[in-house]
């Protein structure tokens, strides 16, 4: 495996300067396909976080003074310097995820495009008149709340760091990003393109652990908005911690056991192609949006387990940086355990093991976190596997027999993030996305994401909505005033 790299240094950005933690810590940040030491980072304190506080407090009303349109510049310059160093930057983040850079190359330009995004959308930032009496004119305007915070996943860390400070930017507000402490690199370089790019504390990025960085911003009783991107475990977590201190706006995107339902006039061959592609075993499953519910109508089920199982098996696994890899490794020690668990747990209950489950053979998989693409059959919502968000390269396949029976199975978990249905018949499809439970829902199609849409999950994979109007109105207070006429 290509190990050769500079270990790369990433420093906190606290008030435009690039940092060490006041506590002369640091973490170290391990290559997930082979264990060599890659990079390092501040540990942050809850006394950076006040620092990083207290630069975005001063900085943040001349930021929302600024016109929409001035705003959206600066946003542009950050973009374009993203796509400058677009390289750099998909090589780190490689290393640091163990993601597969075929893929990783859409992440790094996903980070570009939500900037982008966002930077058209001033005009949107917009209250109304109400004719609520005929002696007034009643009007509501919209206001930032002032210093946000974002606390951002492991799985795709540019792209959300990216994604943290796009809106919240928009709409006038300065803000204070947590980059993951399993793959903090990536960072590193936006804090030195928001360094070189914008006014002195309006981004401002601290390293760290969750104890104390994440839980310090969490609980600043002057950051009254917070958004993070995670583990249901952890949200819930967050919403503790925030109500000790005061009244907080907080918005999850969390979790998802997302069903991909296939009904019996589709194609086995072809679906057993959008079932492996929707897993998203290029990230070695772990995104929130995976397909990790296989629920196919009995008349296809054998047929379409037999293909699944053998394109599951043929999936190349390899250094993250060979453009031919398919799959990389887990990102961490910690989570590796966690699903090699979880596996365990589906052989315990009986679901019946089709491929995978161990570390593939090879001298070349002795280190790292390696995991062979899985696939359990005959799985059941009784079952841990068919009922707990596994985040790892773990598909579970049902079988039903129904429509109804299709859709309870569907809305059998906790968790409400994505579904995708699979049928050529328009009033089924429709059927079935009004009564899955999940807010984002695919009909013929799964994983992509459209800019301009809402995303975000019911039940427990969330609250609040992003990639969309809705997000960048999250990061406003609405006031209204009422003004007496002559």
């Amino acid at each position: 495996m290509d190990t050769h790299i500079e270990l790369k240094t990433g420093l906190t950005l606290i008030g435009g300067e690039l940092v060490e933690s006041e506590s002369g810590q640091w973490l170290d940040s391990l290559n997930p396909a082979n264990e060599v030491l890659i990079g390092r980072v501040p540990a942050g304190t809850a006394a950076d976080v006040q620092r990083a506080y207290l630069a975005a407090e001063a900085a943040q009303p001349a930021w929302a003074a600024l016109t929409p349109t001035a705003r959206g510049g600066y946003l542009l310059k950050v973009a374009q310097a993203m796509r400058e160093r677009a390289d750099e930057i998909l090589r780190i983040e490689v290393m640091d995820t163990g993601n597969t850079i075929t893929k990783m190359k859409g992440d790094v330009l996903q980070a570009a495009k939500a900037l982008e995004f966002f930077a058209g959308l001033g005009t949107e930032i917009k209250g109304e008149s109400v004719p609520a009496s005929a002696d007034h004119l009643h009007v509501s305007i919209r206001e930032p709340y002032g210093v946000v915070g974002r606390i951002v996943p492991f799985n795709h860390p540019i792209k959300f760091a990216s994604n943290a400070i796009a809106a919240p930017l928009m709409a006038g507000n300065t803000v204070i990003v947590k980059p993951p402490e399993q793959s903090p690199l990536s960072a590193g370089i936006l804090a030195e393109i928001c360094r070189d790019l914008l006014p002195p504390g309006v981004v401002n990025i601290v390293t760290g652990n969750g104890m104390p960085v994440g839980d310090a911003i969490v609980r600043h009783p002057g950051i009254k908005r917070i958004a993070f991107t995670g583990s249901v475990p952890t949200g819930m977590a967050i919403q503790r911690a925030a109500a000790e201190v005061c009244v907080k706006h907080i918005s999850l995107e969390l979790g998802g056991k997302n069903p991909l339902i296939v009904c019996p006039d589709m194609d086995s061959d072809k679906m057993a192609d959008i079932a492996i592609g929707a897993m998203n075993f290029a990230w070695s499953g772990q995104s929130c949006g995976s397909a990790s519910r296989l629920l196919v109508h009995a008349s296809l089920y054998e047929a379409v387990l037999e293909r699944v199982v053998e394109k599951a098996a043929a999936l190349h696994l390899g250094d993250p940086l060979d453009g031919n890899a398919q799959m990389g490794p887990l990102n961490s020690k910690q989570h590796y355990e966690r699903v090699c668990e979880m596996i365990q747990k589906g052989k315990d209950e009986k679901a019946r093991l089709m491929t995978g489950g161990a570390r593939p053979p090879g001298t070349q998989f002795e280190k790292g976190y390696w995991l062979q693409p899985t696939v359990f059959a005959d799985v059941t919502p009784q079952m841990t596997i068919g009922r707990e968000e596994i985040f790892g390269p773990v598909l579970s396949v049902f079988k039903w027999h129904d429509e109804q029976e299709a859709i309870e199975m569907a809305n059998s978990t906790d968790y409400g993030l994505t579904a995708s249905i699979w049928t050529n018949d328009i009033k089924t499809a429709f059927r079935m996305a009004k009564a899955v439970r999940s807010g984002y829902v695919w009909i013929n199609g799964a994983s992509g994401h459209f800019y301009g849409t809402q995303f975000g999950g019911m039940k427990n994979s969330g609250i609040g909505r992003e990639e969309g109007v809705d997000e960048l109105l999250s990061y406003t207070e609405v006031k209204t005033i009422h003004i007496r006429l002559p």
